[in-house]
């Protein structure tokens, strides 16, 4: 067993049939109470083939502390996608299945099904000596049919790439590849979340933080040798793409793939304590009028912060114009709060150049921080408005478009910004 599954792994591998020499792919499913896994692994089965073998690991889990129904569940499901895959893998594509019905009540979540999955992949590529690509796919997702060949395409393009966050886009309507017809409701939910996920994603962009790429689980990809360098995927029981994911982009060289596209549910869902599913039933349940976002001048805050960074490496804080502006108050506050100045100076000591200066202090002011600090001056300062509203306060700002927007127009825009960099007019 290699250094890292030995140090880090959860489990000792549990797929007893060797990997193909020629496997550089493999996609991990965490799969948790499904009753409809088939659907997502037909989408892959109707990928355009890649040179490359491709293997699909998906991780059928619940906790110890989970009900009898559930677990069955997760039985029937496993006995279903095995019978499944005997009929339907081939020689370029094949599919494993592992059931843990038993994961320890402390850690048992989508973190650690996903953890083992990506271990389990660790261990097949090294058992065949390759710095093969680890996938994160989700087990109510489908894709378009050319992303295993983009997949495959993106990384042989793209050598020094440690990982890519991959363009996604939810389901707001029935398709051929969606199948299900979800309420209006359940609708009107996803395209207000999924603008505000692009929404904060292109408010970080205007900032100008290093780190302005989405972060879905189902929706990312990295090298083995660089998952295992950044310690694996953690055990969190929610958000735990977001923060896997920024441990990736902080090593530099992070790419967009945006010639496919993974298609998330956008059903609600109660199996974790925050993110899509629950973001969706929360709003619903509440019954609000509006689907409420950071208020657009929370980002004017931090872009005037980030132009200053640069000479933050030599000049005195007092002879700094932001510094004395009653504007950046409650900014400045949370920077004292998270010991600032302190901080600064052993950045300051520890850097050579400005180049060095700013690689430690995005390190330091990283997209952790930055939320907290956004959640402080929300908190504090401008409260949460109307998404469609500071959606399009945003869009003109940054001059991505003019004019009234619908939350549905506006999420078509944002989604060709994310995907082309421009708007298609």
């Amino acid at each position: 067993m290699n250094f890292y599954l030995n140090k880090y792994g959860f489990c000792a591998p549990q797929i007893s049939v060797l990997p193909h020499v020629n496997t550089q792919i493999i996609i991990v499913i965490p799969c948790f109470n499904e009753t409809d896994l088939i659907s997502s692994l037909n989408a892959l089965k109707s990928c355009t083939p890649t040179i490359c073998l491709v293997e699909v690991i998906t991780v059928i889990n619940a906790g110890i502390n989970q009900t009898n129904e559930i677990k069955q569940q997760n039985l029937n499901t496993y006995e279903a996608a095995k019978k499944w895959a005997k009929i339907n893998q081939t020689n370029n594509l094949t599919f494993h299945f592992i059931l843990n019905n038993d994961l320890p009540k402390k850690h048992a979540g989508v973190g650690l099904a996903r953890k083992i999955g990506m271990d389990e992949a660790v261990h097949r590529f090294y058992l065949i000596n390759k710095d093969g690509i680890i996938v994160c796919f989700d087990a109510d997702s489908k894709c378009d049919v050319n992303y295993l060949i983009e997949i495959e395409k993106h990384f042989n393009k793209n050598p020094k790439t440690p990982g890519c966050s991959i363009h996604y886009e939810h389901s707001i309507k029935k398709t051929e590849q969606t199948d299900i017809e979800f309420e209006q409701n359940i609708y009107t939910g996803i395209i207000n979340y999924e603008l505000f996920l692009r929404y904060y994603n292109q408010g970080l962009n205007f900032c100008g933080f290093p780190y302005a790429y989405q972060t879905v689980g189902s929706s990312m990809a990295v090298r083995s040798s660089i998952y295992q360098k950044q310690g694996g995927m953690n055990k969190r029981k929610a958000g735990e793409d977001f923060y896997f994911i920024h441990k990736i982009i902080a090593l530099g060289n992070f790419t967009n793939l945006s010639t496919t596209k993974v298609i998330p549910s956008p059903r609600i869902s109660d199996r974790v304590p925050f993110g899509t599913g629950k973001a969706i039933g929360d709003w619903i349940e509440s019954k609000a009028e509006n689907y409420l976002t950071y208020d657009v001048r929370i980002w004017h805050i931090l872009k005037s912060f980030v132009n200053i960074i640069p000479q933050l490496q030599h000049q005195d804080l007092k002879s700094l114009t932001f510094f004395k502006d009653s504007k950046y108050k409650q900014l400045i506050d949370f920077l004292n709060e998270n010991n600032f100045n302190t901080d600064l100076q052993e950045i300051r000591n520890n850097s050579t150049d400005n180049q060095s200066f700013l690689k430690r202090f995005f390190v330091w002011f990283n997209a952790f921080k930055v939320l907290k600090a956004i959640h402080y001056l929300r908190d504090h300062q401008y409260s949460n408005q109307p998404i469609g509203q500071e959606a399009i306060k945003l869009a003109k700002t940054m001059q991505f478009f003019n004019g009234e927007q619908t939350e549905k127009e506006l999420l078509l825009k944002y989604r060709i910004i994310e995907k082309n960099g421009t708007l298609i007019k």
